[in-house]
């Protein structure tokens, strides 16, 4: 059960892992079936109608959805898309920019109980079932409770962190729109320093417990990543696993990407220029094989280290090489890059905005990719640059520490850059280093491009993890083993 789903809709990682997971899984001959929520954009008409519709027990009373029907594409795993349209057709998931809908907790509290109610609907008892992030925090909290007692309360339940800073955090007063009784606000459930976390009471109620990385699983557990919920986090330690995403390695294969203008593999690196050359005179950089291309590619937010980037600039300008950006946040940040593109643009290029043909072109043309995280759960863009050849160069944390190994000066291993503190010189001077082992020790540059390629990132790695989490949870919640 998922608020996003690629390609359906997407507004981050969290689409990408309900879209490739279940196939993944389904290709392990598990029965997987998706719920997500039919929103304004979605190619409607392609779904097929259920007969019928579901009456839904919210706070009011009873609400109504009706149910369309797809397939996640490329596979035969049913989409259950949940249409509401008071709800859901909006231009927006969650809200606008910088903004929240103020009846997020009601949309994904009906969201939460319709899942359940479809699956009595269609005559489907999951023996898991795996929630995701804060919108759907609420379906463990109902199989423990409206469904006491019920064929659904005996499913065990798994419920993914992908991010711990986002928790669905309300008002306290809102505790009635849950549907629940004002019994379930305290300390040990739902209340929070006096608001209403939907996190806290899915961490409470899960079975199990799992975030999106090894590193991000310790970290979370720490008053510098908890986010508050870190004391939660550690007392079930036992039930926390870090499982690290993989990615689609269909539709991120440099050897036949459609959106590239010369296709690669490990044994052909030299065609990696052409693509290298491609881009420069695309976005209007001066056209040389031999400079250093740098790839910025993400969210222009805190987050993501944006500003620490902003203050590197000065002396990345300095130094033989040439930076491409990508993205779209924060309007200072948009404002700020527009700017030195505009100012520098015979070393820096800026795009504003989204254009996946237009990432899978820098991340083949780059020869290095930068990453400067605040904190990063899992991180897909170091996987794909890996994948193409482009050596990252990101700070130590999160998913990054577990899929870039340094680089060591002595023998040329490793598969990229790391630098732990979040500073405007620790990012320089790592780019530096990185830059010299570029022009400097061109063997080793080879070596890290080759052992990067060379990562197993497929989903079918994750799906392994997952299949024995999911016998875990389920020998926890019945206590025996799955009959088979």
């Amino acid at each position: 059960m998922a608020s996003e789903l690629a390609p359906f809709r997407k507004t981050g990682g969290l689409a990408d892992v309900a879209g490739a997971l279940p196939k993944a899984l389904a290709a392990r001959g598990i029965d997987v079936r998706i719920v997500t929520p039919l929103y304004a954009g979605m190619s409607w008409d392609s779904q097929e109608r259920l007969d019928g519709v579901l009456r839904v027990p919210m706070y009011y009373g009873h609400g109504r959805a009706a149910v369309r029907l797809g397939r996640l594409p490329g596979s035969t795993v049913p989409v259950y898309f949940i249409e509401h349209h008071a709800y859901f057709d909006r231009p927006h998931l969650y809200g606008p920019p910088g903004d929240a809908y103020s009846d997020n907790l009601e949309r994904f509290s009906f969201f939460c109980r319709s899942a359940l109610e479809l699956c009595k609907a269609v005559g489907f008892t999951p023996d898991i079932v795996h929630a995701h992030d804060w919108q759907t925090a609420l379906l463990p909290v109902y199989i423990n409770t409206v469904e006491w007692g019920q064929p659904l309360h005996g499913a065990a339940s798994i419920f993914t962190i992908h991010n711990m800073a986002y928790q669905g955090v309300h008002e306290s007063g809102a505790m009635f729109i849950t549907g629940l009784g004002r019994e379930h606000y305290h300390s040990g459930e739902f209340e929070h320093f006096g608001d209403l976390n939907l996190m806290k009471a899915a961490l409470v109620h899960s079975t199990l417990l799992s975030t999106v990385s090894p590193t991000y699983c310790r970290e979370i557990q720490t008053p510098a990543f908890g986010y508050g919920l870190d004391g939660v986090l550690a007392r079930r330690h036992w039930d926390l696993v870090g499982i690290l995403n993989g990615i689609d390695t269909g539709e991120w294969n440099p050897a036949t990407d459609p959106h590239l203008p010369a296709r690669y593999d490990v044994e052909q690196l030299e065609r990696k220029t052409q693509c290298k050359l491609a881009l420069q005179a695309e976005l209007g950089l001066p056209v040389d094989e031999k400079v250093a291309l740098i790839g910025v590619i993400g969210r222009l937010t805190h987050q993501k280290g944006f500003d620490v980037l902003a203050h590197a600039l000065p002396r990345l300008f300095d130094w033989q090489a040439q930076i491409v950006l990508l993205g779209t946040g924060d309007r200072d940040a948009e404002d700020f890059f527009s700017y030195q593109s505009h100012a520098r643009g015979d070393r820096f290029r800026a795009v504003i905005g989204f254009n996946d043909a237009l990432a899978h072109r820098i991340e083949a043309a780059s020869d290095l990719f930068l990453m400067p995280s605040r904190f990063e759960p899992c991180g897909l863009n170091q996987m794909y640059s890996l994948r193409y050849g482009t050596v990252p160069v990101v700070r130590r944390t999160g998913g990054l520490a577990d899929t870039v190994q340094n680089y060591v000066e002595a023998d040329g291993s490793g598969t990229g850059f790391l630098f732990e503190d979040l500073t405007a010189d620790a990012l320089a001077n790592t780019v530096g280093w990185a830059l010299s082992t570029y022009y400097d020790r061109p063997q080793h540059f080879a070596r890290l491009r080759r052992s990067g390629m060379l990562q197993d990132f497929s989903w079918a790695r994750a799906a392994d993890a997952y299949e024995a989490l999911y016998r875990r949870a389920y020998r926890t919640r019945r206590g025996h083993d799955f009959p088979g």
